[in-house]
């Protein structure tokens, strides 16, 4: 592991260049330029504020807001947008960069790290763009917000851990690409994002508690929403213990099979 940040370290000007590629890449040769990053999320905020509170008029439970469904839908999108983002970049990173692999020598443990760094770029935006929305339809960010880096920190750790294991299997298998675009259309709707925890029937709310992704969401919605602290009582330590054991096997594995991808691919 010493060895692997060491190697970011070297390489992290290559790193930190790749991500502003990546950005730049996503405005190329567009009129708006760089403003569409901004202009793209917040587009979506502003639809789902007005389809979700205006249109459907929408209510939560604990608040008066009319407003309450589109943020508390938004903020468990935040959090699942990072978490997708970052899993299946990382789930085709070696294969989609198979041909600079073969041709430029550097540790190949640079390709996620970029890929971590873009996704958590892009979800920067996107919350800067959903608290300037909400901030106008008069809810403003709370102190609770303090909690956003520490759960931004476990939905990264999560989905590297997840997305780097399948990456490196993917190499082998190219099954696991196709599969995991089923797997994780059905984590999503496992996931409490458009509805709330506690409209699952009894015999489904087994299946919800194994997902760690749904107290993350709901800390999220927690701290956004409501203003309140993540703990205690919201299943993170499960969703911690969860990421940490998918971060030690995917970097086992990665180390263990770095020699043979160049070969394989």
């Amino acid at each position: 592991m010493i060895e692997l940040l060491r190697a970011v370290w070297r390489y992290r000007f290559f790193i930190v260049s790749s991500v502003r590629n990546d950005l730049r890449a996503r405005v190329a040769r567009s009129q708006l330029g760089a403003a569409w990053v901004v202009l793209q999320p917040l587009a979506q905020v502003a639809i789902f504020s007005l389809v979700l509170s205006e249109v459907l008029a929408a209510r939560l439970p604990g608040t008066t807001s009319k407003h309450a469904y589109a943020i508390y839908l938004m903020a468990g999108s935040m959090a699942w947008a990072l978490f997708l983002e970052i899993t299946t970049r990382c789930l085709g990173i070696f294969v989609g960069n198979a041909a600079l692999l073969k041709k430029i020598a550097f540790p190949r443990i640079c390709l996620p790290i970029i890929a971590v760094g873009a996704s958590l770029l892009n979800n920067l935006l996107l919350f800067l763009a959903m608290v300037a929305i909400f901030a106008l339809m008069g809810h403003p960010p709370s102190l609770a917000f303090a909690w956003l880096p520490l759960l931004t920190l476990v939905t990264t750790a999560l989905a590297l851990g997840l997305g780097l294991l399948l990456g490196v299997v993917n190499v082998f298998v190219r099954d696991v690409g196709q599969v995991m675009t089923i797997v994780l259309q059905l984590l999503f709707w496992l996931t409490p994002i458009v509805y709330m925890p506690d409209i699952v029937p009894a015999r489904y709310a087994g299946w919800l508690a194994l997902n760690p992704l749904a107290p993350l969401v709901r800390a999220y919605q927690q701290v956004i929403l409501y203003g309140h602290s993540p703990f205690p009582g919201s299943g993170l330590a499960y969703t911690v213990i969860v990421a940490a054991v998918l971060l030690v096997a995917a970097f086992a594995l990665f180390r263990r099979s770095a020699p043979d991808m160049v070969d394989v691919l």
